[in-house]
């Protein structure tokens, strides 16, 4: 019963009088939130039965996914996970409490009553206020790199932040292709050195960054370099790009989002080096 829902591309909240509007009888309704073909968030409010947890559990409290959580489920890129992140209209009365685990962001929306997930461009603002300054930045370029907002969605969003936060958007770069990229792209800035992203090497094939024209930065992640046959390609590059006259750092994405510091200084000690000649 719950495919004979209309289409839409956004999850509703459905109401009774919605659905008995659209055919549905009170006892195909009843019947329905009895097999689990939808599923029931509040008196009289429904939802779709395929519908991910996170936004049932923001329409039983009769808010809205926001924030990290939305952009999560949406394939954004965010550093830490601290539970799940709501917006709740600030003059709403008889909202429960935030459960453990839940954060409340009390603001208005211009989503419409029965959208129970707020816009990107909101959660992406929210987001910059919730994160510290490099994850926020990794997560703005993650979503325009994923076609989620284009420049001037970008805009938007720092249109709806405090002036503190404009320096954000010079650092940002929609070339980064993981959130690693871009806080080792941050890390390699802050050291003064120059740094392009997503160059290709003729012989050796397209890396991650090459910094001060000597040294590629390949960000690693079990995801795209776990089978035998990506590391014998790895190292073939690797000796390729040696051969041209550049040295190869490949740096573990648990080491960058986990100890940032010591990919630092480890960074900062090799540039430190320079480029490798002749006697090196």
């Amino acid at each position: 019963m719950a495919s004979l829902l209309p289409h839409h591309a956004a999850p509703v909240v459905w109401s009774t009088r919605r659905l008995r509007a659209v055919g549905w009888s009170k006892r195909a309704i009843a019947r329905a939130a009895e097999d689990g073909m939808l599923i029931r968030v509040r008196r009289g409010r429904y939802l779709a039965a395929d519908t991910d947890p996170r936004i049932v559990e923001a329409a039983r409290v009769g808010g809205r996914l926001d924030c990290i959580s939305l952009l999560e489920m949406s394939g954004v890129f965010v550093l830490h996970r601290d539970g799940l992140h709501l917006q709740q209209d600030p003059l709403a009365s008889r909202r429960p409490p935030a459960a453990r685990g839940v954060r409340y962001h009390w603001r208005p929306t211009r989503a419409t009553p029965t959208t129970p997930v707020v816009d990107i461009v909101e959660a992406l603002a929210q987001a910059v206020r919730c994160q510290a300054p490099r994850a926020a930045v990794a997560t703005l370029d993650s979503a325009w790199h994923l076609g989620l907002v284009d420049e001037s969605g970008i805009a938007e969003v720092f249109q709806r932040l405090p002036r503190r936060f404009q320096v954000l958007q010079r650092l940002l770069d929609p070339r980064s292709e993981t959130g690693t990229e871009t806080l080792v792209r941050l890390i390699l800035k802050s050291l003064g050195c120059h740094v392009e992203l997503q160059v290709r090497i003729a012989g050796v094939g397209r890396v991650d960054l090459v910094v001060n024209g000597w040294l590629i930065v390949e960000c690693d992640s079990k995801q795209f370099h776990g089978a035998w046959h990506s590391h014998k390609n790895d190292r073939r590059r690797d000796l390729a790009a040696l051969e041209r006259g550049f040295a190869t750092v490949r740096l573990l994405a648990e080491d960058v989002l986990f100890h940032p510091d010591r990919v630092r200084a480890a960074l900062e000690r090799i540039v430190a080096h320079g480029a490798p000649g002749p006697n090196s």
